[in-house]
């Protein structure tokens, strides 16, 4: 009867271990996604420009992302965010082999919570002028662009979903990090 109690017990921390293991793996996978998603961003909106001819093909109209700080601040925090998620595939794959690392599931957390608000500042940022970009505001005489300037609009929406999509994709993220720690902390 004993032994039976080992072995289950020993069946149990091995099916623990392997929860862990899987999530590691879905760590490593969603950031690898992340990665994509604010990689993408970033180069989607880094090379949005538009050029409209007006009267005569010596007078143009130039819409370009660096034209609004603000896009320039999304472009740089997706690089960012996605350089970091680079950095961190690291740890990841040492999760996967090490399940009971603490202290750096804790640094990947604080490290990934600060990314988010990075992330999530530049896409909300963004995606404010993108909508005056589309919907204009009469009472301040701003007025819709993107009925000239389609292109621009298109790309620089695509790229406000891919952020969007890393913002979600981190939450996701830091759940995992959070759920392994506290799986580690209740079997000790």
């Amino acid at each position: 009867m004993k032994a039976g109690a080992l072995e289950l017990g020993h069946a149990s921390k091995m099916t623990k271990n392997g929860v862990n293991r899987g999530m590691s793996i879905l760590d490593l996978f969603i950031r690898i996604i992340a990665i994509i998603a604010t990689l993408g961003s970033a180069i989607a909106m880094g090379t949005t420009n538009e050029t409209l001819p007006f009267f005569t093909q010596f007078v143009r109209f130039k819409a370009k992302y660096s034209d609004l700080p603000t896009f320039t601040f999304f472009v740089v925090a997706n690089a960012i965010v996605s350089a970091y998620l680079v950095l961190s595939l690291g740890l990841s794959i040492y999760h996967i082999m090490r399940n009971r690392a603490q202290a750096t599931r804790i640094a990947l957390i604080f490290f990934d919570v600060a990314m988010l608000g990075l992330l999530t500042a530049g896409a909300s940022a963004s995606a404010a002028i993108v909508y005056l970009a589309h919907k204009g505001n009469t009472k301040t005489n701003w007025f819709p662009i993107c009925q000239q300037y389609d292109s621009f609009c298109h790309r620089t929406s695509g790229s406000l979903v891919g952020s969007f999509a890393g913002v979600v994709l981190i939450i996701l993220l830091v759940f995992l990090s959070a759920i392994a720690l506290s799986r580690q902390s209740l079997n000790h």
